[in-house]
């Protein structure tokens, strides 16, 4: 899988992307995850890639022609299933959404900035806005990122143990159910007796039935 980041902030995602699972799923070679500076692709001398909106009005839009020329750049040489842009009035991102994405083999996601990015840009390139939720962000890298450590860890080999994202909250329209580890009792404060029984097919029923009284309890939206 290969995603292609095109941002004005490219130092922003060092960190996300140079710890724990998506560090090691670059090295595995399950993930590539390219960063590129939208400031290279500005034919301006001074590498700016915003200006004032059409029609007046506050803040400043990311013009269509470094957005634009990053794209078909990276169309040149690779094909793409999907060019992601991080919106606050897009779908907002949920596990379904992350479980199609994980399909997909090459994607770009554009990070917005500023009041955004020209409309242009959107009609004509952009197949899917995402959000991450009804609240407004400086920019797009951190939602960025979040989708792209959301799709990782669904790939086959990435997890240590595979079957664990299949029972994370949402994959089944439940939440999780409570976990536990060592010791059994701390402080008075024990595990659930059946976990320590041995009788998986009894711990899977206490499992299955304790995500749903926590999904009903949370989340009652999700038993639609």
């Amino acid at each position: 899988m290969r995603f292609d980041i095109i941002t004005v902030l490219p130092n922003l995602l060092d960190s996300p992307f140079a710890h724990s699972i998506l560090q090691r799923a670059q090295t595995k070679g399950l993930v590539q995850i390219n960063v590129h500076n939208l400031r290279h692709y500005s034919t301006h001398k001074q590498k700016s890639v915003d200006d004032y909106p059409y029609g007046g009005g506050g803040g400043m839009v990311m013009q269509i022609e470094p957005i634009a020329n990053c794209i078909e750049s990276l169309k040149a040489h690779t094909v793409y299933d999907e060019i992601i842009f991080m919106t606050p009035d897009g779908v907002t991102l949920n596990q379904q959404t992350a479980n199609e994405i994980a399909l997909k083999k090459n994607m770009i996601i554009i990070c917005g900035h500023y009041k955004g990015i020209d409309q242009r840009i959107r009609d004509i390139y952009v197949t899917r806005e995402i959000s991450i939720g009804d609240f407004v962000l400086s920019g797009g890298e951190l939602p960025a990122a979040l989708v792209v450590d959301a799709v990782v860890r669904l790939l086959p080999g990435v997890l240590n143990d595979e079957t664990s994202a299949l029972s994370d909250s949402f994959q089944g329209d439940l939440l999780d159910a409570p976990v536990y580890s060592r010791p059994a009792d701390w402080k008075g404060h024990k595990v659930p007796e059946i976990l320590l029984s041995g009788n998986q097919a009894k711990i899977e029923n206490w499992r299955y039935e304790q995500s749903l009284k926590r999904t009903q309890e949370r989340r009652p939206d999700l038993l639609h």
